[in-house]
């Protein structure tokens, strides 16, 4: 069956839609990462001020995980809001949602004014963000998906990408220049809120740009021809089950190792009594990397296709956790920002790109934004979310020594493998022009019309 020609599309509405969703997703994802930053600079000694470091370290990381727990709800509300009533709207009030609650962080009383309340407090914030960054990426990666010519959707989806690394460079940027200039009571005091309260700065731009962009013209189509379906999950898990199941699993490698390398090595270095801050700065250098490949990966996904990409870094990821706690302990800048580079800049990249096609591209657009964001929530709550915790845990059980956290670490990433080697190939290159899942626009036959089994 050959596949139809590809629509033409508006060179300045793609641009227009493109860019407003990496903004967008900046901002969603600075104020989510601006949390586990604190969590691990400054929480555990405002919050939790009466416990060992080690154990104040796990409270804070504790609270920083929470969210990782309400965004699956967030997923399945925001998703089924985006599969009946459209990517925008979901997306204005998630990105909405999220800022407000790290805005109310900056502004939140301390241990030592109001006790374990202050903890209470932040836990509550933390679900708020949860909640709202449940429904971001994925309608944002959908968004973009939608709107690209279909010969380079993993090229123009994954600046989507972008948003991550830039939102976590973002904030640790600030930390870092805040506690060079200021003194470390001050800073303890109130200079630890002015990266929260800036939040609402960064939330007005993106709402402002994200609001002048055009519904999703597939979304539009879907709708016209009645497509859109009345009960996205229960038609999800009636006819989609593999994908689901699939992507979820293999999103494991990528949720893991972005905090395994940005959070938990720092905090391993500074609780060991390692040099942490040559590891903020080689991970500094490896995030300006990784923004520098992911498009360049993206574009070789439409040549070579998702899978093959996404497998490849996923087994780089593998090879390099055991000697990531060997270039800590090394305290050699070289040598750190070597394995960084190779693990954050250029592994994580590599999986990381092609999940803004691959995981569309799965699903049907009646479907789609449940779809994404069922794998990519739930996925991230159980690789992502306890992760910087149940880490910790092991280094404490362990007096210090990380080969637990290296067995953990390695278990995630081989069910992110054995996924990708069950999951189908995507790409409309490498399928003849077809596309995998129903694309209105591109390509009314489907090889698998869930659209065809409901009537």
């Amino acid at each position: 069956m050959s596949g139809t020609p590809a629509r033409t599309v508006d060179p300045k509405t793609l641009r227009k839609t493109v860019g407003a969703s990496v903004i967008g997703t900046i901002a969603e994802y600075y104020d989510f990462f601006i949390y586990g930053t604190a969590s691990a600079l400054v929480f555990n000694k405002i919050f939790f001020p009466e416990t060992d470091p080690l154990v104040g370290t796990l409270a804070a990381f504790s609270t920083y995980a929470v969210g990782f727990f309400a965004r699956p709800l967030g997923g399945l509300v925001w998703g089924h809001i985006g599969d009946r009533l459209g990517r925008k709207k979901a997306l204005v009030f998630t990105l909405l949602l999220t800022g407000l609650g790290t805005f109310a962080v900056g502004l939140m009383p301390t241990y030592e004014q109001i006790g374990l309340w202050a903890a209470a407090i932040l836990v509550v914030v933390r679900l708020i963000q949860g909640f709202g960054v449940g429904g971001e990426q994925g309608g944002a990666v959908l968004l973009t998906a939608e709107a690209s010519p279909r010969d380079r959707r993993g090229f123009y989806a994954s600046f989507v990408q972008l948003g991550s690394p830039v939102a976590y460079l973002i904030p640790t940027a600030l930390f870092a220049s805040l506690q060079q200039w200021m003194d470390p009571d001050a800073f303890l005091a109130w200079g630890w809120r002015v990266p929260f309260l800036l939040s609402i700065v960064v939330v007005a731009v993106g709402l402002f740009i994200r609001s002048r962009v055009d519904e999703s013209e597939t979304f539009k189509a879907a709708r016209e021809r009645k497509a859109a379906s009345h009960a996205p999950l229960r038609q999800l898990f009636a006819h989609r089950r593999r994908e689901v199941l699939g992507g979820f699993f293999a999103k494991f490698v990528e949720a893991a190792m972005f905090p395994f390398y940005t959070i938990f090595l720092v905090a391993y270095a500074d609780n060991n009594g390692y040099d942490s801050g040559l590891v903020l700065e080689a991970v500094i250098i490896a995030i300006l990397v990784e923004i520098v490949m992911i498009p360049v990966w993206g574009r070789l996904t439409d040549r070579i296709g998702r899978r093959p990409l996404f497998l490849g870094f996923a087994v780089l990821n593998l090879v390099l956790v055991v000697p990531a706690f060997l270039a800590v302990q090394s305290e050699n800048l070289a040598f750190i920002v070597a394995l960084l580079v190779a693990g954050l800049g250029l592994g994580h990249s590599g999986t990381y790109a092609p999940q803004a096609s691959f995981f569309p591209e799965l699903f049907d657009s009646s479907v789609r934004y449940s779809g994404v964001s069922v794998v990519w929530q739930f996925g991230s709550m159980v690789a992502s979310g306890p992760f910087t915790v149940v880490a910790t845990a092991l280094l404490v059980a362990a007096d210090g020594g990380f080969w637990l956290v290296a067995v953990y670490t390695a278990v995630l990433v081989v069910c992110s493998i054995v996924a990708l080697l069950l999951l189908p190939e995507t790409a409309p290159a490498r399928r003849g022009g077809q596309e995998y899942a129903d694309w209105p626009l591109f390509d009314e036959s489907l090889a698998e019309p869930v659209a065809s089994q409901q009537q």
